[in-house]
């Protein structure tokens, strides 16, 4: 994995944020999601760096970057504090403008970034989400049994920490898995799963997670609501991309319909994959990174 790829340690203000690049041309971004690392992406870059300088990073609170402090509103772990940690990290980098694209909670960091960056993202992917304030204003009891990990995760410490760190491995194997990782033959090679078990037994990293979803459901909500109320929108392009046959299309049928209030230029489709639809289907993600980025 990562073969032709340097890997950094980056100080930006709060900490240090690792990073791997490789290619070369225009910048993009990749984020990973819950509960995973940047290795995510490996069978996606390849098919990039032919045209594209990829940095490939593990957000604050997961993998080898920093682990934000704790403070009581969460806010450390909002989405608006890791889209201006990565802004800085794609600015040592010698990137002021880039491309960005997520999937899951980095996802949710790409579209945070698009806002309050426009004059740093020329493009923008999410990959499986709609905005977290429209998660919360529309749940009802579908998502509370589906989506159980929202509210969970999001509970006052140390309770959900002090639940998975008593039982990793069930935690990964019962809930984890049950989303999709994992499922799609051939695509996940046993060291690779043995990765990303093997975070869970990081007891920062599990309160690293936890502070991501409690962060979620609190401030990252109410800067989403701010937003939405005062008609701020994703101006670059923007790439939805979902599971077709998960979650986003049972909640809210219409998925690009969902996320236009939030932006003017939106291209959208489903993919026969899971929930991590990056590793069940990368030739047709890259394929629309591509596209993406050949736009004008």
């Amino acid at each position: 994995m990562f073969e032709h790829f340097s890997a950094r340690l980056i100080d930006v203000d709060r900490g240090q944020v690792f990073a791997r690049v490789g290619g070369d041309g225009p910048p993009i971004l990749l984020l990973h999601g819950y509960p995973q690392t940047h290795v995510m992406w490996h069978a996606v870059v390849d098919r990039l760096t032919g045209s594209r300088t990829v940095v490939v990073a593990d957000l604050p609170g997961y993998g080898r970057s920093f682990r934000p402090e704790t403070v009581a509103d969460h806010s450390a772990y909002s989405k608006r504090a890791l889209a201006q940690d990565l802004v800085q990290l794609m600015a040592a980098l010698g990137f002021d403008r880039f491309a960005v694209a997520g999937h899951d909670r980095g996802g949710r960091v790409a579209y945070r970034m698009a806002l309050d960056h426009p004059e740093a993202v020329t493009a923008a992917g999410v990959f499986d989400v709609v905005p977290t304030g429209e998660v919360w204003a529309r749940a009802d009891a579908r998502l509370a049994l589906t989506y159980w990990h929202w509210s969970f995760l999001a509970q006052p410490e140390p309770l959900p920490e002090e639940l998975i760190d008593a039982n990793p491995g069930a935690f990964f194997d019962r809930h984890v898995r049950a989303l999709g990782l994992g499922r799609a033959a051939d695509r996940y090679p046993p060291e690779l799963m043995a990765q990303y078990r093997e975070l869970l037994d990081d007891p920062t990293v599990v309160h690293g997670i936890c502070e991501d979803y409690r962060a979620g459901a609190g401030i990252d909500r109410m800067h989403d609501d701010a937003d939405k109320a005062a008609g701020n929108r994703i101006t670059c392009p923007l790439l939805v991309l979902w599971s077709a046959r998960g979650a986003l299309p049972k909640f809210y049928g219409d998925v690009p319909q969902v996320w236009s209030d939030w932006a003017t230029d939106i291209h959208g489709r489903g993919l026969e994959a899971s929930h991590f639809l990056v590793e069940d289907q990368p030739e047709e993600v890259a394929d629309e990174l591509l596209l993406l980025l050949a736009r004008p």
